[in-house]
């Protein structure tokens, strides 16, 4: 199967998504051991919501053209 621009535009928002998601989680991890509760909070649910919108617009990409 000859893969297309938008299956690897599709791979990288998934890539990126998964990274988002992780940045996020570092540096909730960092702040809560700071004593930093409600920042620590605060990131992580950026770094998910960020991140898997990222992950959920890949997905769809990917289904979109039909290689899932």
């Amino acid at each position: 199967m000859e893969r297309s621009w938008i299956w690897y535009a599709a791979k990288a928002c998934e890539g990126l998504g998964l990274l988002v998601v992780l940045w996020g989680l570092v540096m909730s991890m960092s702040l809560g051991m700071g004593e930093e509760g409600l920042k620590s909070m605060a990131v992580e649910g950026y770094g998910l919501m960020i991140g898997g919108g990222l992950f959920l617009l890949g997905w769809l990409l990917e289904r979109r053209i039909g290689s899932r």
